[in-house]
């Protein structure tokens, strides 16, 4: 199987999502939140993610998590990574009970495609203040892809993590899955990097850019936003529609896509010090605004 037939399959399969102008996203990917560990990549950043994310909610945005959410790879898991992590995951319940958290499986938390597991383990959690079973993501659905279309213009958006152009670590996941739990947990406390990773492989990295950005000129120029490979980008109207949100697991910072206005942009929140000398988390544009109707298709 191809790279081309596993995106033309996750598109075809896609959640559709109206929006309009009026419609507020907000996209994160490969957060790879873990059990708080020194392997627990998210853990340097989850102080920034949380008060990014909940900026989000208060201002009324909708939050799409493209994948590798949580680490599942390196934890066996989800529970030991909920206790690590539990006001993150509650905030995110706060969405997903107004409607507005929309998840996408990625190859660390592929597991999530099989929805028994994903009402077994997500739907409820143990409370141990009330000793009773708690909601948490009652019937939430994970995806491969999702579609934004605009209720007017008819333009799509097509969201994926983009694994699907990685073709090892789509089809040999749990092998890959194996490797990182026996060897490179333990060695990645020792700064050592997973060779498996495009986001610690540049040669790879690039393979799986350059596949992406042939299947999008195939599909005229479709905009795409992945993640996957962590390397923000953001191309120009007239460009190929290329999209990568970056992650949230950068030194010291995280990125996103924001999505707001008929437009995008590409947004870092990071620890800055102030003139006072204290220490606050702030929101920075990268590229952008860029109305979305600027990107023509072919």
């Amino acid at each position: 199987m191809s790279s081309k037939t596993r995106l033309d399959s996750a598109y075809k399969n896609a959640k559709r999502i109206k929006f309009n102008d009026a419609s507020k996203y907000i996209l994160f990917s490969d957060c790879h939140r873990g059990d708080n560990s020194f392997a627990d990549d998210f853990a340097n950043n989850r102080n920034i993610y949380f008060h990014a994310l909940r900026h989000y909610y208060s201002e009324g945005f909708d939050y799409c998590e493209l994948g590798d959410g949580d680490e599942l790879w390196e934890n066996l898991s989800f529970e030991a990574i909920f206790y690590a992590h539990k006001n993150v995951y509650m905030l995110m319940k706060q969405f997903h009970d107004e409607d507005r958290l929309h998840m996408i499986w990625g190859n660390h938390d592929m597991v999530y495609r099989d929805p028994k597991y994903v009402e077994k383990h997500l739907s409820t959690f143990f409370d141990p203040k009330t000793g009773n079973d708690e909601d948490l993501f009652c019937g939430i659905k994970y995806h491969e892809g999702i579609v934004l279309e605009h209720s007017e213009t008819k333009q799509k958006l097509f969201l994926t993590h983009g694994h699907q152009a990685d073709w090892w670590n789509f089809l040999f996941w749990k092998w890959s899955r194996f490797m990182v739990r026996i060897l490179w947990k333990p060695l990645n406390v020792m700064g050592i990097a997973d060779p498996t990773s495009p986001a610690k492989n540049y040669t790879e990295l690039i393979k799986i850019e350059r596949r992406t950005k042939r299947w999008i000129t195939d599909n005229n120029n479709l905009i795409t936003i992945v993640g996957h490979t962590h390397r923000p980008r953001f191309p120009e109207p007239g460009d190929i529609a290329y999209f990568n949100d970056g992650s949230c697991v950068h030194p010291r910072s995280i990125t996103g896509l924001e999505i707001e206005n008929g437009a995008i942009s590409l947004i870092k929140w990071q620890i800055i010090t102030s003139e006072d000398g204290n220490l606050k988390i702030d929101r920075f544009l990268l590229e952008g605004p860029t109305l979305l109707s600027d990107y023509k298709t072919e």
